[in-house]
């Protein structure tokens, strides 16, 4: 047992490691001076030099970029957790006809890829003079959002025994109060696997910046890592420094709440 044991933990150390290493190599590289990144033989070991990241740093609109990134990010996360922290109380507690159509098409809405619909948006958008907006941004990264935001609070509400809110409306409370005394305070775990995941497809999300916001005061970081081109070819020094310091803030919120975000997503996925 405790040789299959060994076995196993060796596996693991060697898959975290296979899975680790791309992410070492890109902090490593934005250390590392141009002769060394350039070099036909891999560099371990070298003297870190900050070059890179004062180039990242140093590009035209590089603080408009992260104000927008914050922005959409930030106003995607709270609107989807509004709109699906109601849904899903509605699919959690009621019952009414067409419930079980749509959470089928909750489901299909979550699993469906939204890149097959990035003409339609960019259609849509122009024909409504709303190109090159953040507010637009917002709306279409809140939507993708959504799906996934209302089916994991609805496993977490359902969680909840009943029996707790009915003694609360027993009490005088009505069901809003309820809801909000009662349910509301035990879904942190949920909200925050929720909103976790907003912050990390709305931070992230390339694709429909790239078609909807062209300009350059409308863009995202996303959109950032990619200007470090020369005419000698891509500057993959400040390449991997801005995609190091596009990385950090995810990596960092992420490691620190690791434990109820994963709790988070199973419970949503399996409750009720």
């Amino acid at each position: 047992m405790n040789a299959r044991k060994t076995w196993l933990n060796l596996v693991a150390l060697a898959l975290s490691a296979a899975f680790l290493f791309p992410v070492y190599w890109m902090f490593a590289t934005s250390f590392k001076s141009d002769s060394q990144v350039l070099t036909r033989d891999p560099v371990f070991f070298f003297t870190p030099t900050f070059e890179h990241y004062s180039t990242a740093t140093g590009v035209n609109l590089f603080w408009t970029y992260v104000r927008n990134s914050l922005v959409v990010t930030v106003g995607a996360v709270l609107l989807a957790l509004a709109v699906a922290l109601c849904a899903a109380f509605a699919l959690a507690r009621m019952r009414f006809r067409g419930r079980r159509g749509m959470l089928l098409a909750v489901m299909m809405a979550q699993m469906a890829p939204w890149e097959i619909l990035i003409i339609v948006v960019y259609l849509n958008a122009r024909d409504l003079s709303m190109l090159n907006s953040i507010g637009t941004l917002v709306l279409v990264y809140f939507v993708m959002a959504l799906p996934f935001s209302i089916w994991t609070l609805r496993g977490f509400i359902a969680a909840v025994p009943k029996e707790l809110e009915e003694s609360a409306m027993i009490d005088g409370c009505n069901r809003g109060q309820a809801f909000f005394r009662v349910i509301f305070p035990l879904l942190g775990p949920g909200l925050m696997a929720t909103s976790l995941f907003g912050f990390i497809l709305a931070w992230n999300e390339y694709a429909m910046v790239l078609v909807l916001n062209k300009a350059p005061d409308a863009a995202t970081l996303p959109l950032w890592i990619t200007q470090f081109q020369t005419n000698f070819g891509n500057d993959w020094g400040a390449t991997m420094a801005a995609s190091s310091m596009f990385t950090v803030p995810v990596l960092l919120v992420f490691l620190v709440l690791q434990r109820r975000v994963t709790g988070g997503l199973a419970a949503g996925a399996v409750k009720g």
